[in-house]
């Protein structure tokens, strides 16, 4: 075993790694749910390799968490060899607990006696979509487009990962058009869009930041007790009032959503003329925030 993947495996199996892994299956299970409850039931499909299991399902009535689990093999193969122990880990959890929770599941699209299909690819969507956002929140993957994706942005730094996506996507449409006609194709591109609008949503709710730029004339006391209190880092800009010409210090940190609260009432407390200005933050990678998937 190569020293780095050492490494990885150790901090796998730590606290956060365990807490990671709880919520990758709490996740897959959602979208498993997603899936069999609503898109199966109105005939739909979904994105990825979970379309293509589906059309399968549809043609030979083989369960489709077995066609994911069987496709993604010599993918996690390849994920091993190229990219790295932990990201595969991790790919491999998420593939294994969605096929399992998807042939767990199966019979869920039974339960259900709604046959508005606008409502099923609506509430299809929503769950997948959710579910998803948990895994990739937690570092997590469910293999398939995930693994191109990586293995390609690693050689071609410049290659736009979306355009796997659209390209594989495209084909599903397009085989869904064919075989299962045009409303199910379009009622396939509602449920698409609503599961990627709720995988973004999840994942900047699970990761909101803040960045705050704060002008006071108690630039040591805020700045203290930002860093003492919240355990965030404070950087100082220098700058100049356009009117007085009197220079100032900023001060910019990135704080949590829920700790913005607490960072007002101090900033508050100590200067209560101290002018406060708040962004938000699609993303932000460092010490305590964040960290790569890969």
């Amino acid at each position: 075993m190569r020293r780095c993947d050492a490494v990885n495996v150790k901090d796998i199996f730590n606290k956060e790694g365990i807490k990671n892994i709880f919520f990758i299956l709490v996740g897959t299970f959602i979208s498993s749910i997603g899936i069999n409850m609503f898109l199966v039931h109105a005939r739909l499909l979904s994105g990825g390799v979970s379309g293509i299991a589906l059309i399968i399902q549809y043609f030979t009535k083989f369960p489709a968490g077995y066609t994911i689990f069987l496709l993604n093999i010599p993918l996690l193969i390849l994920s091993y060899k190229k990219v790295n122990l932990r990201f595969t880990i991790f790919t491999i959890i998420g593939t294994a607990a969605l096929s399992f929770f998807l042939v767990l599941t199966y019979s869920v699209r039974n339960v259900l006696y709604i046959n508005d299909p606008l409502l099923l690819s609506l509430y299809g969507g929503v769950l997948n979509g959710l579910g998803m956002g948990i895994v990739f929140s937690n570092h997590g993957s469910t293999g398939g487009l995930d693994i191109i994706s990586v293995i390609v942005k690693k050689k071609y730094d410049n290659f736009e990962i979306g355009r796997i996506s659209f390209t594989v996507n495209f084909i599903i449409v397009a085989l869904g058009a064919i075989f299962f006609g045009l409303t199910s194709t379009l009622y396939t591109l509602v449920s698409m869009y609503i599961t990627s609008y709720m995988v973004d949503k999840t994942i900047k709710g699970f990761n909101r930041q803040k960045m705050v730029l704060i002008v006071t004339d108690k630039v040591e006391e805020v700045s203290k007790e930002i860093m003492d209190t919240l355990h965030r880092g404070v950087t100082l800009l220098h700058g100049e009032g356009a009117y007085t010409g009197v220079s100032k210090k900023v001060l910019y940190s990135i704080v949590s959503l829920t700790q913005l609260p607490q960072l007002k009432l101090i900033v508050h407390q100590i200067d209560p003329n101290a002018f406060l200005s708040i962004l938000d933050v699609s993303e932000v990678h460092g010490k305590g925030f964040v960290r790569e998937l890969f």
